[in-house]
């Protein structure tokens, strides 16, 4: 970008700030329900809700109140919706076998809701931790969670969600070579058109603590063996080349606010759609602080958009989706 040549007092940079119609008009970066993935968590029963005691305001639902929840975000215009399962803690196993259980609470939303809103695009996380008694995203074997005996367990349960109908396979679990191994097995499969959304960059942050609440993993340990050192970012830029490498369509980044320097390298160096995950953490901060009354909560959240969307994001996993939905219908 070519130096400014004009100074002050000929250059007057507030010039374009004077109004909100010219703030409009110069405005670089704009938020619409295009760009969001509104992540749902699913319990067992029929009509039940069941509230997060560390994420206020977001709640377990049963598959019919998330059909119902999918046709919401369908018609306001939000084109994606990432799932994720309190599984009943009977059906975990040390190997998380119910993960690739045709009749699981997963799989049984997924053909629930496609039922019901076919259009929208539905991203099936895969990963083990809701399935383990152990909280860990793979197979534990000798102490350590083993890459490939996971890598295997992974394929079950990509196959699984994709033949339930998920739109796209969201493997979150971090093993080495998982991405070419499920893009091998959905095209054997004649799973072609099923997309791999993967959690390339995702890191060993506390920020998670709330989303294990909400889908009940208990964790034994932590997973710094497999998720990201909060210090490295070109590992993280090795982790996307290799993703990409390997047949992924589009990329995550997680968390969010922490790691938009991620997201803005990864802008810079590679050419494929960005996913942000605004993180439950995330969350609960800016919901505790507005409920402090220390921040405004609706411009806190645009705010935080925003950030996600000049630092490259082309998505955004976000737990506000009802929120920003109601301020950019107040807007109109």
């Amino acid at each position: 970008m070519p130096a400014y040549t004009a100074q002050y007092p000929n250059a007057r940079l507030r010039r374009n700030r004077q109004t909100s119609a010219l703030r409009a008009m110069v405005t670089e970066h704009t938020i619409t329900p295009s760009d969001l993935i509104y992540p749902l968590f699913v319990i067992e029963g029929e009509n039940k809700t069941t509230n997060i005691e560390s994420m206020p305001d977001v709640q377990r639902k049963s598959i019919d109140l998330i059909v119902k929840t999918a046709q919401w975000a369908w018609d306001n215009k939000i084109p994606a919706i990432a799932l994720f399962p309190y599984n009943d803690p009977n059906t975990k196993s040390e190997d998380g076998a119910y993960a690739w259980d045709n009749q699981n609470l997963m799989n049984r939303t997924i053909r629930a809701i496609k039922s019901a809103v076919p259009d929208i695009c539905i991203l099936a996380d895969v990963a083990l931790d809701p399935y383990t008694s152990h909280g860990q995203d793979g197979i534990v074997i000798d102490g350590d969670v083993d890459n490939d005996a996971t890598i295997n367990a992974l394929v079950k349960q990509a196959i699984a969600q994709a033949t339930a109908g998920a739109d796209m396979v969201s493997p979150s679990d971090m093993m080495d070579g998982r991405v070419s191994a499920i893009r091998q097995a959905l095209d054997d499969k004649g799973f072609q058109n099923v997309g791999i959304m993967s959690y390339s960059a995702k890191y060993a942050s506390c920020y998670y603590g709330p989303f294990r609440d909400a889908v009940g993993a208990n964790l034994q340990g932590d997973k710094k063996t497999y998720q990201l050192n909060p210090a490295n970012s070109d590992e993280a830029m090795r982790e996307i080349a290799q993703d990409i490498h390997e047949g992924a369509d589009s990329i995550i980044i997680k968390p969010g606010m922490p790691y938009l320097d991620i997201v803005q390298r990864c802008k810079s160096q590679f050419n494929i759609p960005i996913a942000v995950y605004q993180v439950s953490g995330e969350y609960a901060c800016i919901i505790s602080a507005t409920q402090q009354g220390w921040l405004d909560k609706d411009t806190a959240i645009m705010e935080s958009m925003l950030a996600f969307k000049r630092a490259g994001a082309d998505m955004i996993f976000t737990y506000f989706a009802p929120d920003i939905i109601r301020i950019l219908n107040q807007k109109k």
